[in-house]
């Protein structure tokens, strides 16, 4: 016996869960894109924190090698310079947001608003 399968006309994804699977057209992308950008800075701190790691080991098993101390301590210092650099603009962006009262991630483009 086959497993009925209930009838819609829908196609669902469920990856992406009940609060995204029913919006059409702009809707989705209004709460997609700031999906997206939270994802990369996810992407962003993990990476941050490999590269930091590995500086980090990096410059504990140079055995006093100056060559290797300078490599391993440029990782470390671009790694936080790279973190410092994404979260001066994610604040710097909230700042002008709070002052202004507006949103700079909104995209509007005639009927389609992307925020």
């Amino acid at each position: 016996m086959l497993a009925q399968v209930p009838s819609t006309d829908r196609i669902t994804n469920p990856a992406l869960g009940n609060n995204i699977q029913n919006l059409t057209g702009a809707n989705f992308f209004g709460q997609f894109v700031p999906m997206l950008i939270n994802l990369a800075l996810i992407i962003a701190a993990v990476i941050f924190l490999f590269v930091l790691i590995w500086g980090a080991i990096s410059w504990m098993t140079s055995g006093g090698d100056k060559s290797q101390v300078e490599s391993a301590r440029g990782k470390v210092v671009s790694a936080i310079a790279g973190l410092v650099l994404l979260f001066s603009a994610w604040a710097i962006i909230n700042l002008i947001e709070g002052f202004f009262g507006t949103n700079i991630l909104t995209l509007d483009i005639l009927n389609l608003a992307i925020q």
